[in-house]
């Protein structure tokens, strides 16, 4: 299914509502880039580079959209600033299809991997603990049973509003006393799942990165001890972003990609935001999946990525 995949009405007006105030910003720019101008010249690719870089989609993809729009001058000759709207929404879908990853269908989980483990990673205060509930709420809506880790053992508001997040949705969490080691705390999830027969885990981690060492070591444990449980855990690494922090979601995920091997992401809070540009940027430059977006503080807010879908609701005014 992949790029073309159904999209529900119900999803559509969610991002659609979720992504008004990038919209809002970013047509406001492009509008003021091409004030005056009937032709894409020189002038007009230096503004729109600058709309681009301003929304958050980063320099390096930023400089990728500008090369493949200036082909297309030089190859049709004469391209008029009203086009400019629908060659932009064309050259960024073709960008994010390019990044050979699927998009995420529901909330399924692949097959023969019992329980599927993910591990959320991701720096305090993006949302984190939060994405986990969410999850844990959406993967009990499709049928399935979930346990919850409160491995970040570090703080104890985090394992408090997961707790608050299992009691909401109905699910189990594990949980020790603070400051107990997280791994034990994966182990003990794991082994609780397995016995029960659960579906998928979400463990919970720490979200420090002020030693980028001490962070890789701490992963590296949870995930030896984990597998020692589930042979191939963890499944999937997902890595939480806050949207509205713009470019220093960029950071984050680069420092994150570095100590640890991300395998998906979550970019939350794009809703409160002018900065839904960087989801853009980051599928594009980290060439990693975002498989889910977050669009407001309801359970049902949090939404699988579909590129196509994001691209259309971006360039639909």
């Amino acid at each position: 299914m992949g790029f073309f995949s159904f999209f529900s009405k119900e999803k559509k007006e969610t991002l659609d509502k979720g992504l008004e105030k990038t919209k809002e910003s970013f047509f406001g720019k492009l509008t003021r880039a091409v004030a005056g101008k009937s032709k894409v010249d020189d002038e007009v690719l230096d503004n729109l580079e600058e709309v681009l870089v301003t929304s958050d989609v980063g320099v390096d993809t930023t400089l990728n959209i500008i090369g493949r729009i200036e082909k297309r001058v030089a190859r049709d000759k004469y391209v008029t600033t009203s086009e400019l709207n629908d060659i932009l929404r064309d050259e960024i879908a073709s960008l994010l299809t390019e990044n050979n990853t699927e998009d995420t269908e529901g909330f399924d989980l692949p097959e023969g991997k019992k329980p599927y483990v993910i591990m959320v990673v991701g720096v305090n205060g993006v949302g984190k603990t939060t994405t986990i509930g969410k999850l844990a709420y959406q993967f009990k809506k499709a049928g399935k049973s979930v346990y919850l880790g409160a491995a970040d053992t570090f703080r104890a508001a985090a394992v408090e509003q997961l707790e608050i997040w299992a009691e909401r949705v109905g699910v189990p969490i594990v949980k020790q006393q603070m400051g107990s080691d997280p791994a034990s705390v994966a182990f003990d999830t794991l082994s609780s799942a397995v016995a029960n027969g659960a579906d998928v885990v979400l463990i919970d981690t720490a979200g420090r990165l002020h030693n980028k060492k001490g962070l890789m070591d701490e992963l590296s444990k949870i995930k030896r001890v984990m597998q020692k449980v589930v042979p191939d855990a963890p499944h999937d690494v997902m890595l939480v972003l806050d949207g509205s922090t713009g470019q220093n979601a960029f950071e984050q995920a680069k420092q994150f990609t570095l100590a640890t091997e991300v395998t998906s992401m979550a970019i939350t809070k794009l809703d409160g935001t002018a900065k839904g540009g960087v989801v853009i940027g980051i599928s594009d430059q980290f060439k990693i999946p975002v498989r889910y977006i977050g669009l407001g503080e309801g359970a049902e807010d949090l939404q699988p990525f579909n590129r196509k879908e994001f691209v259309k609701s971006l360039f639909n005014k």
